[in-house]
This record gives structure tokens, C-alpha cells and sequence, in this order.
């Protein structure tokens, strides 16, 4: 019987081996450099073919377990996007952008991917690691099922905090605030590719968390188990769209060498 915990622990034995593409450090610092919270665009547009590689790079994004807990909405239906624009209070970031795209935080689709992952397996025709199936088979649902109403979370956190007494263990997800944690952090760290992506190819982004989060979820009609994350921007910054120049604190306040 295989240890669905010995995909932590043992290094599988696999002969993939994937090419490294060429990189520069100079070009990943300018794009980096350039990205800034633009809050009005020009009247530029931006080609359908930039929006479609941008969100390529975003599902390519690192997510917990591959279980890829996330949903991207690019608005363009000119009613659903002109009722966006009042959802996020028509502030400028929104009102001036060329494109619109609402990341969704999934909290149930664990349950339908990890079956896709385990069907994947079995059409790759390539060596899978049993630990790898069982890791999606058995230990993905005893971690992340809650039950009914959370009637489960209770007995997960005095289990958990009893064998971590004598052993390390993941302490969470013993809640649903722990699945919303858990979710929002797989779709922001896609955000981040989209907000780099499209800094890529030079056009700005804006982040925006003012919205109205009932209004959203009804343009896109959306479940009790789809979240908010963050509602970006995009398009050609116009002469006034930085408000000032970046403010960063001392890195010593927020870096920690032990």
C-alpha cells in the first residue's frame, strides 16, 4: 500500500527532463521595475492576442497541490463590463481600462480536479509514482474535507494539534476560512503573472480590492463557492495615470536573515 505522505519526503524516481529556456535577469528587472498601479489608461487598445498570452501565463502560475483553485473572467460584453465599471465604484483604474479581468477564488473545485489530475495520470501513458496517486486519491479529500456546515473542522483541529505534539504536521485546512486562505493565495500568485505579463509587453495593470463583491459575483453569476480575489486593470498608462513615485519601506523591516 502506498504512503500518500512519501510524495513530501521521497524524491520520485522519474527520468523527465525538462529544457531550461534562455533568461536575463536585465530584462525580468525591467519588467518588474516598470509594473506599477496605473489609475488611468489612454485610450489605447490592446491587441485580443496580448490579453489571450497574458492569461496563458497566469494558468501557468504555481498553485497548491496543482489543484488549480481558480477561475479568470475576461469581461468584454460591453452591459456586463459598463455594470464592472459601477460595481467598482467607477474610479478611474476602472472607468480608463482597455480590458477587465476578475480573478475568482474556487474553494470546491479541489474536489472535481483532483479527479482530472487522477484521469491525467492514467492518459499520459508516462510512469506515475503511486505515492503521486495516492496522494490525489486519499490524502487531498481527508485534508480538505470539512464536512456539512464544517461539522469536521472541530475534531480536524484537536487531531491535528495532538500529533503535532510529537510530530510535524500540516495544520490546515481545519476551517472554511482556512479553504478561502488557501484558495485566494493559488489565484493571487496568478495575478501576478498577469500583472507581469502584461508589463511584458508594455502595457500597466491596476489591482483593485474596491468592489462591490455581491455586485461582481452576480455579473458573472457566481456560487457561494467562488470568492473575489482581485479585480485587474489593464491598458497604456496615460501621463497622469502614476500618482507618484513608488514608496517602499527599509527592506530590514520586512526581510529576515536567521
Amino acid at each position: 500500500m502506498s504512503d500518500p505522505t512519501n510524495i513530501f519526503t521521497k524524491v520520485p524516481d522519474l527520468n523527465y527532463v525538462e529544457d531550461m529556456r534562455e533568461v536575463s535577469p536585465e530584462a525580468f528587472d525591467n519588467i518588474v521595475q516598470n509594473r506599477r498601479s496605473v489609475r488611468a489608461y489612454t485610450d489605447e487598445k490592446i491587441p485580443q492576442e496580448v490579453v489571450e498570452k497574458v492569461l496563458d501565463w497566469a494558468l501557468l502560475a504555481p498553485n497548491s497541490s496543482n489543484l488549480q483553485c481558480w477561475e479568470f473572467f475576461w469581461v468584454k460584453h460591453p452591459v456586463k463590463k459598463a455594470r464592472l465599471i459601477e460595481a467598482l465604484f467607477s474610479q478611474p483604474a476602472a472607468r480608463t481600462a482597455q480590458e477587465l479581468i476578475v480573478a475568482v477564488a474556487k474553494l470546491e473545485t479541489w474536489k472535481k480536479n483532483r479527479i482530472q489530475m487522477l484521469e491525467t495520470f492514467d492518459k499520459s501513458g508516462e510512469k506515475i509514482p503511486e505515492s503521486a496517486r495516492a496522494y490525489y486519491s486519499k490524502l487531498v479529500p481527508v485534508a480538505y474535507t470539512l464536512g456539512p456546515l464544517g461539522i469536521l473542522g472541530p475534531f480536524k483541529r484537536i487531531f491535528m494539534t495532538i500529533v503535532g505534539l510529537f510530530r510535524p504536521i500540516p495544520r490546515e485546512p481545519k476551517s472554511k476560512a482556512d479553504i478561502r486562505v488557501w484558495a485566494h493565495k493559488s489565484t493571487a500568485l496568478a495575478c501576478e503573472n498577469i500583472m507581469l505579463g502584461f508589463s511584458a509587453f508594455g502595457y500597466d495593470t491596476c489591482p483593485m480590492e474596491g468592489y462591490d463583491s455581491a455586485r461582481v459575483k452576480d455579473i458573472l453569476e457566481l456560487g457561494a463557492e467562488s470568492e473575489i480575489c482581485m479585480v485587474i486593470s489593464a491598458g497604456k498608462r496615460a501621463k497622469n495615470g502614476v500618482y507618484g513615485p513608488r514608496i517602499r519601506f527599509p527592506k530590514p523591516q520586512f526581510v529576515k536573515i536567521l
